[in-house]
């Protein structure tokens, strides 16, 4: 059995890699204001309250692009919606809801996976009813937080777990294989790693550091 995984999306710059962060207690996502920093997909292991589950880090999803880059880094994300057992959308509350919070909040509509809606940047509990007009999105679970400061973090986690399916077993992780695909740039390491895996894991692409 697998464990639970939990896939962060958005829109970019809405603070997916800071809550990331804050989730598995470590940095492990860049943090930068500059779109398109997270491509790949990131996955660490998350815990609350005993629920031990696989966090997945996405990049940001603009859903209208003609940008290569965009478009492969929106497909991973489609990919991690699509492996999820519970999704997070984050938004921006200082920001509002934008065209393209709309469209993410229609995809995952159609996934029918359970959502919780994160809205990010309420740093002050007398902000929290800027959430308010984020119903407007259809997702009924609309809960305020703070990636930065911490804030409505563990409220959020509640939500996520209750949502859960069973975790997998202490036994059957320790006997998991971890196996790590190194080399130059454009060697295909990113090729190699989507055939072992049978799914298109990594971005593959002609410009080096792409992953």
């Amino acid at each position: 059995m697998n464990q639970p995984m939990v896939a962060i999306v958005g829109r970019p710059n809405v603070g997916k890699s800071t809550l990331f962060n804050r989730l598995v207690g470590k940095r492990i996502s860049i943090v930068e204001d500059t779109p398109g920093v997270t491509r790949d997909r990131i996955i660490a292991d998350a815990e609350w309250n005993r629920h031990v589950f696989s966090l997945v880090d996405t990049g940001g999803i603009e859903p209208e692009t003609d940008d290569a880059m965009m478009s492969y880094m929106k497909e991973q994300a489609q990919l991690a919606v699509s492996m999820a057992d519970v999704v997070v959308m984050m938004t921006d509350g200082k920001a509002g809801v934008t065209v393209d919070d709309q469209l993410v909040a229609q995809l995952l509509r159609r996934s029918h996976k359970p959502v919780v809606l994160c809205v990010n940047k309420v740093d002050n509990p007398a902000r929290e009813d800027m959430i308010y007009e984020f119903y407007e999105l259809g997702l009924e679970c609309v809960m305020p937080c703070s990636a930065t400061l911490g804030l409505g973090v563990g409220d959020l986690l509640d939500e996520i777990v209750a949502r859960l399916p069973e975790p997998v077993s202490q036994e059957e992780k320790e006997h998991r294989l971890q196996i790590a695909v190194v080399g130059k740039p454009n060697a295909g390491k990113s090729s190699l790693t989507n055939a072992i895996l049978g799914q298109y894991r990594t971005i593959v692409s002609d410009i080096p550091g792409t992953t």
